[in-house]
């Protein structure tokens, strides 16, 4: 669903919605396909790594009330602290995620397990000096939510995956995600998994190795050819 007038430039699109929430894609036509997501629980709206745009606000509405922003990757602050300031709520960031909150000019609050009085359980994917990731897990109706460990967007994909890991992950991808076992998959960059998202992460994870020349070949084709 295009919203915001006729110039690309200032387009979103809603993609992945279902009965919880949906996400939306900023400027749909960059590289980056920079998506965000609003999650619905009994405690109002949490809106995950928010690529701030014109009018998002309407989508956030259909939902409830913003109750908090979150987020899950120490440089995918984006816009979180235009976002709760405008709704006058605090980002939610995990509590062993450093180098974060002094950049937040908005009231910031620590997350351990959960999303304060909801259903959703924070995991720690990645931490390391290089790179600090957490997911989301709601147990309601399986639903993972995760920035950028794996995506659909072109570039994170090789062969014939719905799901693949990040370039820079692929010689060592992130076994703990095997633990989970989501109906759906939201991502930081791309469309979401809205089914048996399971088993894309399985494949995603059990071939990222052997797939990585395709995928690098692949990537620096379209880089050298525009």
């Amino acid at each position: 669903m295009p919203i915001n007038g006729d110039d690309s430039a200032t387009k979103w699109v809603e993609t992945n919605r279902w009965d919880r929430g949906a996400s939306w894609i900023a400027y749909p036509d960059e590289m980056m396909v920079r998506a965000s997501h609003v999650l619905s629980t009994d405690t109002g709206v949490f809106v995950v790594d928010p690529v701030d745009v014109d009018d998002i606000d309407d989508l956030f509405a259909d939902f409830g009330e913003v109750a908090g922003v979150v987020i899950l990757l120490d440089r995918h602050k984006r816009d979180s602290a235009a976002v709760a300031n405008r709704h006058d709520v605090p980002v939610y960031i995990p509590e062993w995620m450093s180098g974060v909150e002094a950049d937040i000019d908005a009231p910031v609050e620590r997350i351990h397990r959960q999303l304060p009085e909801t259903d959703y359980g924070v995991h720690k994917i990645i931490d390391n000096s290089f790179w600090q990731e957490a997911a989301l897990y709601g147990d309601e109706d399986d639903t993972l939510v995760l920035p950028e460990a794996l995506g659909t967007a072109d570039y994170f994909l090789a062969g014939d995956e719905r799901l693949g890991v990040h370039p820079m992950l692929r010689l060592f991808p992130p076994k703990k995600l095997a633990r989970l076992d989501p109906e759906r998959a939201l991502v930081g960059h791309g469309h979401g998994v809205m089914e048996d998202a399971t088993e894309a992460i399985a494949y995603a994870l059990r071939g990222s190795r052997g797939r990585t020349p395709g995928l690098y070949a692949k990537n620096l084709k379209s880089l050298v050819l525009g």
